[in-house]
């Protein structure tokens, strides 16, 4: 018996050695891989609400203890993960790209960039990662809601259900008013951590 248990143990053990080197192996392979895809998808949604910048350069300031205590004082419950100095083509600061979770959607976080000018007017945003609704959640990640966000000069989006009345208003997506909520929060996260931080940066 004792011996049937050390073979098995051993077997066991065997098996597990091997099925950690699989899987060491199958990350090493497709570590690279996934983080290219990574950053192709970030950069382009760096392009797209910042259509006009000929570069992206992480902004060596950025400090998420001190954004997370932006939020915190700001009432967000949302999470600034990555700032980027949007730059022409002789180097000037056209503004900055943000990158938020909003973390009060229906299903799941969304992970979206917010372009703010110098000037902070938000140029849009470009959702990287979203797991809502189909037909319903998921609208906010079609031009006829997210394109009122552009070109706004505002201090901060409220979502209504009715055709908006200002610049500040957002008509929700019909049924998902959470996830409209959701996004518009994000922004004005976006929009507080601008102010607060990087209004009047380096041009």
């Amino acid at each position: 018996m004792n011996k049937k248990i050390v073979h098995d143990a051993m077997i066991l053990t065997a098996f597990t050695l091997v099925l950690g080197f699989v899987l060491g192996l199958v990350y090493g392979i497709t570590k690279d891989p996934i983080a290219a895809a990574d950053k192709a998808k970030s950069q382009a949604a760096y392009q797209t609400v910042f259509a006009d910048a000929e570069s992206f350069e992480a902004y060596g300031e950025f400090d998420k203890e001190a954004a997370l205590s932006v939020m915190e004082e700001g009432g967000f419950s949302d999470e600034i993960t990555d700032v980027q100095v949007a730059m022409d083509g002789g180097g000037s600061t056209l503004g900055y790209v943000i990158t938020v979770i909003a973390k009060d959607a229906s299903q799941a976080n969304i992970t979206f960039s917010v372009g703010i000018a110098n000037d902070g007017t938000v140029n849009g945003y470009s959702i990287t990662n979203i797991s809502e609704t189909p037909g319903l959640g998921m609208k906010v990640n079609e031009e006829a809601f997210y394109s009122q966000f552009a070109g706004k000069l505002v201090d901060s989006f409220t979502i209504v259900k009715n055709p908006p009345a200002s610049d500040s208003e957002v008509e929700s997506v019909s049924g998902a008013t959470i996830s409209s909520k959701a996004m518009a929060n994000g922004v004005n996260a976006c929009i507080t951590y601008f102010h607060n931080v990087l209004e009047g940066g380096a041009n």
